[in-house]
């Protein structure tokens, strides 16, 4: 859909580290102004910052609250390590745009995890987020919240070049009035863009309601790769069989056609069912390669998977969970791994039908 604001174009060039990349906008001609509607409700931005040569870089397009994008890398010393700015300059479209969801696509080198920092219209710096990502080395992304009052630039330090940078989304965001039970589960006041589930949370022991156990396997990330000695593995003692249960976790970067495969005492249960987010998410990236027809597609975040196990699959006991990366598939992470485990209670619904 093209843009019903103002086109900013700007390129991410290829250039000397002395010379910063300065995005500028077009001609008078070229500016088409903005509708009441866009006044009210701006459009969201996607800002390609991949360092592309010049030869090859394109004009892209962006809202009129995007005044420009900037990059510069310096480098003070000969042995001293790069460090690369991206700079985005920003002008509030309307006094009820006060907060901007600003989510980075990146890969997570533990060596080059960026920095946001805000400034405003003086040179004070008004905001610091630390470290983003977690240092797994995969291509992910990670959303921050900005409050925008006075801020008239985000930056993004980034050690290095910078070419572990590859894009950002930017929302404003507002303020409504959600009404929740009680008693559910907790839910993150900030939703990802485009998210199909929730953040997926583990508690550190184990919990009960209607019949039904939760029970953490592990709540920290554990690298994947397609091999038995670089998969999941996992062990916990049950005090009776389930009827049935349910083993989730949160999967980083999958091929999205190419799931993990669950074994569980040793029966292949197949492969996950991945909840996978809005086609529409930028955190999709397409890998081609020669004599294949079709790309394949690699979700560059965390996503939700699960799969139901039956109860006889499960045994009083000592039960051995291993969660296997397809054949074929890049290096990928899981974390917050849990397993639900459903029992009868004084209260079950079912059914008991005869033999036909």
């Amino acid at each position: 859909m093209l843009l019903r604001v103002v086109a900013l174009a700007f390129l991410l060039a290829v250039l000397p580290s002395a010379r910063a990349q300065q995005a500028v906008p077009t001609g008078a001609e070229d500016w088409v102004k903005p509708s009441q509607s866009a006044t009210a409700a701006p459009e969201s931005a996607w800002l390609d910052l991949r360092q592309i040569e010049s030869s090859h870089a394109t004009t892209q397009a962006a809202p009129s609250w995007v005044e420009s994008v900037s990059f510069n890398s310096t480098q003070t010393q000969p042995e001293a390590p790069a460090h690369s700015v991206f700079r985005i300059r920003i002008v509030r479209p309307n006094e009820d745009c006060q907060i901007l969801l600003f989510r980075l696509f990146f890969d997570d080198d533990p060596r080059q995890q960026p920095e946001l920092v805000a400034w405003d219209e003086s040179g004070s710096q008004v905001l610091r987020s630390g470290s983003l990502g977690e240092g797994t080395g995969l291509p992910t992304s990670t959303s921050s919240i900005v409050p925008m009052i006075g801020v008239t630039a985000i930056d993004l330090e980034v050690p290095g070049n910078g070419r572990s940078v590859r894009g950002a989304y930017l929302d404003w965001m507002k303020t409504t009035t959600v009404m929740h039970p009680i008693h559910s589960e907790q839910r993150d006041l900030m939703p990802e863009p485009f998210a199909a589930a929730a953040p997926l949370r583990t508690k550190g022991e184990d919990s009960e309601i209607y019949g039904t156990v939760t029970a953490p396997l592990a709540p920290g990330t554990i690298p994947l790769e397609p091999s038995v000695e670089k998969s999941g593995r996992f062990q916990f003692e049950l005090e009776s069989q389930p009827l049935v249960a349910l083993l989730s976790f949160e999967l980083a970067s999958p091929q999205i056609d190419a799931a993990p495969e669950i074994y569980i005492n040793g029966a292949d249960l197949g492969a996950v069912s991945l909840v996978l987010p809005d086609l529409a998410d930028p955190a999709y990236r397409g890998v081609s390669r020669a004599l294949l027809d079709d790309m394949k597609f690699q979700y560059t975040g965390w996503i939700r998977s699960q799969i139901t196990v039956p109860g006889s699959a499960l045994k009083a006991g000592t039960n051995d969970v291993i969660v296997m990366a397809a054949a074929g598939t890049p290096k990928s992470a899981i974390r917050a791994t849990q397993i639900q485990l459903k029992y009868l209670w004084d209260k079950s619904d079912y059914l008991l039908l005869p033999l036909k």
